[in-house]
């Protein structure tokens, strides 16, 4: 009788914590930003311990400590961020969000972006859409151009023009709107700080919701990528009443009461997956 193989003796504790890092650091590259709690749901473990790691990988140069998070090492917070680019913003759903939008998007099609954290990740999830070509884009934002641009010539990128707003980067008035007011794009994609069934779709500054509502008007179909924490929440800028809006792309999290009313309203409503 042969004696019986023991079985192999589980990582060590710290083998099984460098694994975790090294995993977050790939996170972090990917998505430039993640939330401690995203990251504890992650891995299963304890927002304690996942602080304690972004310490020790920050100290290693791996990454940046922010509240809340972690960004990329050689990125800097923005001096002013606005509430919508802000990075307490969730990485991990704008990706799930964009790449659902991105799908949306066909052959040929016109569409305009307007600024924004999400709509940002959707510009990435459009240049990975190899099958797709032949897509003309709008944008105001100098971010969503810049991360087009490895797209081209495959996608045709034309940014609106106007002034520049520090810290969104984005294009506003003056001269930000005559670009809009001379096409009739097949799809818009908007960014917000709120949707609600009273207040409609609304931003945190007035200057980039004149722009949005531009866009509106410039375009057939209108799609609003928006998470589930800004429905039922009222920025100051209006941008359009909700029955306006199309088709509505949030997260599995959205909820139920909220996404029957918006139906009711007109407006068809997506959770990305």
């Amino acid at each position: 009788m042969t004696d019986r193989v023991p079985p192999a003796p589980p990582p060590a504790p710290d083998a099984a914590a460098a694994v975790r890092r090294d995993r977050i650091v790939e996170l972090v590259l990917e998505h430039e930003f993640v939330r401690v709690t995203d990251l504890a749901e992650i891995f299963g473990v304890s927002s304690v311990t996942i602080r304690g790691d972004l310490e020790l990988l920050d100290r290693q140069g791996a990454v940046r400590r922010v509240r809340g998070g972690a960004i990329h090492a050689k990125a800097a917070p923005p001096a002013a961020p606005s509430y919508e680019v802000a990075p307490g913003d969730s990485a991990i759903e704008n990706t799930r969000l964009a790449r659902h939008a991105a799908a949306l998007v066909t052959d040929g099609e016109s569409i305009i972006i307007d600024t924004g954290a999400t709509t940002t990740f959707l510009a990435r999830a459009l240049v990975a859409r190899g099958d797709l070509s032949d897509v003309v884009i709008f944008t105001n934002s100098l971010r969503v151009a810049v991360e087009l641009e490895p797209a081209i010539p495959r996608f045709s990128v034309l940014v609106t023009g106007g002034t520049l707003r520090p810290g969104t980067h984005s294009l506003v008035d003056p001269l930000g709107a005559p670009m809009l007011e001379r096409i009739h794009a097949d799809t818009v994609f908007l960014d917000c700080h709120g949707v609600h069934l009273e207040s409609g779709v609304t931003g945190a500054n007035l200057l980039e919701a004149e722009v949005k509502r531009r866009m509106i008007g410039a375009s057939r179909r209108r799609i609003v990528l928006a998470e589930s924490t800004k429905l039922g929440r009222t920025g100051l800028a209006p941008i359009c009443a909700l029955s306006e809006v199309n088709l509505l792309v949030t997260d599995a999290d959205a909820p139920p009461g909220f996404v029957a009313a918006a139906r009711e309203r007109g407006t068809e409503v997506e959770p990305a997956r």
